[in-house]
């Protein structure tokens, strides 16, 4: 048994999870999903449920299954079927006389700060109304996230589970787990129970897309695996098809493979981790030592500034962390050239805080 003992979990289900054969969303998987909710929440454990299947049930009511589409046609049928998977939900959670609250997102939200608290409220908020939240890629607008970079849901479900503080992140899918080997073209192939650390060897072993309705593959989950494992959250790949799978991984029964958490950061820290960073600052070696050594960077180390950034954003410093900038690019910009005249002159100047130490989180 796997002791896992979450108070509170994130659950995605991938098209091939939640589809059927002809396109329609499996109404007997949704309520079967609803009830090991519903159980889990009398055992005073939250549960966040991240879905796919917008694009593919719209797909499927438009008559455009297996149709190449564009991006556009892909945020059209998304369009269409995210009030289909809505109402779906609503409906199922209704006869447990639970609402459900709608959390339509791009990547964009994790990285401003502002919008990230507001949306962490906003969830909390949904948890003590007693609704379940009910996130989703918001397709209709995005591009890049529908691109196969980001995959089915997968690398959104983890900054989820990394940013509202869950303790397990569970994905379902049409495959046991992670194997060593291809299942499908290897009869020995076995399943890997546990994975600690993200290898070359795993990350070879990931595969491609399944099929025309999942933007998904293996490759997707162990990037997923990768955000969740960094923040401190453990993560399960198991068969969405085995019966009460949910409740039996919350349990700890051993099903799918287990990437265990290795590192545990503060709210904060995972926040900056994991948001997009606005800018880079330059900085020389002996400032790289100081903040290595757990000290502030000092605006006399930094030698060079990228991008356009404001206070409370987060940049990178050089390639071995990232911070929350204390000043404007272009303050720091002046800051420099005031130090290289100051040099000059033999003045030894102001030297302001760049970046907090408490506000630095190392990426090596």
């Amino acid at each position: 048994m796997r002791d896992l003992r979450p108070r509170r979990i994130v659950v995605k289900v991938g098209t091939n999870t939640l589809v059927r054969s002809d396109g329609r969303l499996d109404m007997d998987y949704i309520e079967d999903l609803a009830r090991q909710i519903m159980v889990l929440d009398s055992k005073g454990i939250e549960t966040i449920l991240v879905t796919s299947g917008a694009i593919g049930s719209g797909s499927s009511e438009l008559g455009l299954d297996g149709v190449q589409k564009s991006i556009a046609m892909k945020q059209a049928c998304a369009a269409v079927g995210q009030a289909i998977l809505m109402m779906a939900y609503r409906d199922t959670f209704k006869r447990h006389g639970r609402s459900v609250g709608q959390v339509l997102l791009t990547y964009g939200a994790f990285s401003d700060r502002i919008r990230y608290l507001n949306l962490k409220k906003a969830v909390d908020e949904m948890f003590a109304l007693k609704v379940i939240p009910i996130v989703n890629e918001n397709d209709v607008i995005a591009t890049d996230e529908i691109a196969e970079i980001f995959g089915d849901n997968d690398k959104l479900s983890a900054l989820v589970a990394s940013k509202m503080d869950a303790d397990l992140l569970i994905l379902l899918t049409d495959v046991d787990g992670l194997y060593d080997r291809n299942p499908v073209a290897d009869k020995d192939a076995r399943l890997i129970p546990t994975v600690d650390e993200i290898t070359k060897e795993i990350e070879h072993i990931a595969g491609g897309r399944k099929n025309e309705r999942s933007t998904g593959g293996m490759k997707t989950k162990i990037n997923a695996a990768k955000v969740s494992m960094e923040s401190g959250c453990n993560m399960v790949i198991a068969n969405g098809q085995v019966k009460d799978v949910i409740l039996r991984v919350v349990e700890g029964e051993e099903l799918g493979t287990l990437f265990t958490a290795r590192k545990v950061y503060s709210n904060k820290q995972r926040w900056i981790l994991f948001a997009s960073p606005k800018g880079k600052m330059t900085i020389d070696q002996g400032a790289e030592k100081a903040v290595r050594d757990g000290r502030s960077l000092l605006a006399c180390g930094v030698t060079a500034v990228e991008g356009n950034f404001r206070p409370g954003d987060v940049v990178r410093i050089n390639t071995f962390a990232k911070g929350i900038a204390r000043h404007t690019s272009a303050e720091l910009a002046d800051l420099i050239k005031a130090r290289c005249e100051d040099k000059k002159k033999g003045l030894k100047g102001t030297n302001p805080v760049a970046i907090e130490n408490i506000d630095t989180v190392f990426l090596e």
